[in-house]
């Protein structure tokens, strides 16, 4: 997948309630609240989310593939 600058990406849904809106306007107590059971993952960022409507291009993440997890 070719990567693209966030302005040229499209996202669904309330952009100003996604997680990348809410942690570039400081808005850490909200995206906390947001964050407290992840079970998706934005395809562009990789932030985290509980619902996929504070995500710009979310997948669950039980879809997502673990080649390898080094620690």
């Amino acid at each position: 997948m070719e990567e693209r600058a966030m302005e040229e990406q499209k996202c669904t849904g309330d952009h100003s309630m996604h997680i990348c809106a809410l942690a570039e306007a400081n808005k850490m107590h909200v995206v906390k609240q947001l964050t407290t059971e992840p079970n998706y993952m934005c395809i562009y960022c990789g932030r985290a989310a509980d619902l996929d409507d504070n995500l710009c291009k979310p997948v669950h993440i039980d879809v997502i593939e673990l080649d390898e997890v080094e620690l």
